[in-house]
């Protein structure tokens, strides 16, 4: 059976779309799979498991009832919903998987991540995603009233648009050396990671060795969806 991978959904109460997108994609096509990982940004913005926002109440529903249908879900922190906790797995019936980590992909030792944390020639998002997976600063996050963390995702978002905006394009996909290294710490011939919306499969020599990196587009704009089966991996469109 097939294996399905996607990232960078950035579901929103402003974009309904997406959203209804999604799951139709739960209920109808991926109820094929035998397993679905989401590797990050699931969400805009996850504010915490104990203030789920009502426009994501129909995704959580429909999540739910693809677990419960007996396809394996397994969800990954993204840099846009790194607050994703256990209630939400617990209400989606997945696993929240460490980023990153090794799975066995029908044979082949796959290394999966978000993404982000190749990106090391972006220095000032390296910088601010250590200061927001530390555990003390979410605690601190955690604390603050529902107003409070919605103001302070909508001032996050907003600089990090114009810092986006600000950035060359390289400085903002992978960093070669880091993914030759991660290749060799994890000791893998493929890698499969979103977060960059540069969907491709990069066939590369490291180590004297063949190995694939296989991106993941943004789900709706690049409609990028891989699928994974008797070991051949595929990225493929969404209808819409």
């Amino acid at each position: 059976m097939t294996t399905l991978f996607i990232s960078d959904l950035h579901l929103a109460g402003d974009r309904p779309n997406i959203t209804e997108l999604f799951i139709d994609f739960l209920g109808g096509r991926a109820r094929n799979a035998k397993a679905l990982y989401i590797l990050g940004d699931l969400f805009e913005a996850w504010l915490g498991d104990d203030m789920i926002l009502p426009e994501y109440q129909k995704a959580i529903a429909a999540m739910k009832a693809l677990s419960d249908s007996g396809v394996a879900l397994y969800l990954m922190h993204g840099n846009r919903d790194f607050l994703m906790g256990e209630k939400l797995a617990e209400l989606t019936g997945s696993i929240l998987l460490d980023d990153p980590c090794v799975i066995d992909l029908e044979g082949t030792p796959t290394l999966i991540m978000h993404g982000d944390t190749l990106c090391t020639d972006d220095v000032e998002y390296m910088k601010f995603r250590s200061m927001v997976r530390n555990p003390d600063w979410q605690a601190q996050m955690l604390a603050k009233t529902p107003e409070e963390r919605l103001a302070l995702a909508k001032q996050l978002r907003e600089v990090s648009k114009q810092e986006t905006g600000n950035k060359a394009e390289a400085i903002m996909d992978v960093n070669q050396q880091e993914v030759e290294r991660v290749f060799t710490q994890h000791n893998v011939s493929q890698l499969i990671h979103g977060h960059t919306h540069r969907p491709n499969i990069h066939e590369l020599t490291i180590n004297n060795q063949a190995t694939k990196r296989i991106v993941l587009g943004d789900w709706y704009e690049q409609g990028s969806v891989l699928e994974c089966n008797n070991g051949d991996c595929q990225l493929k469109g969404i209808p819409k």
